[in-house]
């Protein structure tokens, strides 16, 4: 159930019954020379009504306009300020909660988002609040490791990639990207995680392509029909432990 595509009426009558909501989050930016500008996105919104419809939820409209500085000088990306994105999340849950959900369940698929995700559900004001990154289970990243191993990567990854492929549009890799970018150590892994990278000029320069580590040649829309049918039941089974359905 997409809460666009219902009336008032519709969802005053699914409030007295059920008191949950998923809330897809992804970004607006580059994801390398086959990835779609909407990847983080599409992700989010495939995973979460996938999921809503084994569980029976309402899902919101994604928020796609999120924070990705470090990709900027890459033309189409558009990025906001942590504290603008934080304060749109804080007031769309803050307003959720007032109408009578108690049970709002993010589905993320944008690094950056998660630091100021995670302030907004510590102060735990309003509705019960979950945050889940599409990849956070043990049976979405079996398979990510079976498929693509280290070359996974960072940022463009092959399986983001393939599930846009699944769901969306495919994109023959051009004759540079066939070739495996340069190779991330673990400490870079770990000291750029959630998307803590440099200035947007120097990451250009330091990723010329828009891969970080991530040999996204190696998508294939038959991996993200996998991937996605792992991720959607992992979330659906997560949401169900969180909000037992959201139901009164």
């Amino acid at each position: 159930m997409k809460l666009q595509a219902m009336t008032w009426p519709e969802v005053e009558a699914y409030l007295e019954s059920s008191t949950g909501l998923m809330l897809p989050v992804g970004s607006t930016e580059q994801h390398g020379p086959m990835g779609l500008i909407g990847t983080d996105t599409l992700c989010a919104e495939a995973v979460a009504d996938g999921a809503a419809e084994r569980v029976g939820v309402i899902v919101a409209p994604a928020i796609a306009y999120t924070p990705a500085p470090f990709n900027m000088s890459f033309p189409g990306t558009i990025s906001v300020s942590e504290t603008l994105f934080e304060t749109l999340v804080a007031e769309i849950v803050d307003g959720l909660g007032s109408q009578g959900f108690r049970h709002i369940y993010v589905v993320n698929g944008h690094g950056a988002n998660l630091a100021p995700l995670r302030r907004i559900a510590e102060r735990g004001q309003g509705p019960g609040l979950r945050i889940r990154s599409w990849w956070d289970f043990e049976p979405v990243n079996e398979l990510r490791q079976a498929y693509y191993g280290e070359w996974e990567g960072m940022h463009a990854t092959p399986s983001e990639v393939a599930i846009t492929q699944a769901t969306t549009r495919v994109i023959a890799p051009p004759e540079p990207a066939r070739t495996p970018p340069r190779k991330l150590s673990a400490e870079y892994i770990k000291a750029h995680a959630g998307d803590r990278h440099g200035p947007p000029d120097e990451h250009r320069k330091a990723f010329p392509d828009g891969r970080v580590g991530s040999h996204s040649a190696l998508a294939t829309p038959q991996h993200g029909e996998e991937l996605l049918k792992a991720a959607v039941a992992a979330v659906a089974e997560d949401y169900l432990a969180f909000a037992g359905a959201g139901r009164l």
